[in-house]
């Protein structure tokens, strides 16, 4: 049984700028390509979602799985969605990845 994987705006939001930092440095080639590694590990989690590492110490039900050592996605199941809700590139700090007031 599949998962439907969502992307948060806030993740949506992570992708864009982190494909602009890349293409700035190394091209739109090259930021394309990782967009779309990253992209292709999010929606692997709609057949196994319960990878990566339960942090239910900054929110209940919060998982963090790293991508290719530089970035870490942070997600939550909830019935049949896996909700993408950020995606945090080169060592930004998760519990600083949002704000306290935002909702899940």
């Amino acid at each position: 049984m599949n998962f439907r994987v969502r992307f948060q705006p806030l993740a949506e939001a992570d992708l864009f700028a982190l494909y602009d930092y890349i293409a700035h440095d190394s091209g739109p080639e090259a930021a394309e390509r990782y967009i779309d590694r990253i992209e292709a590990a999010c929606l692997a989690l709609e057949r196994f979602p319960r990878r990566g590492t339960q942090r239910n110490d900054i929110r209940p039900g919060l998982r963090t799985m790293g991508f290719e050592r530089r970035a870490t996605i942070v997600f939550q199941i909830r019935a049949r969605d896996v909700l993408i809700v950020r995606v945090l590139y080169g060592g930004r700090d998760i519990e600083s990845g949002w704000e306290a007031s935002e909702e899940l």
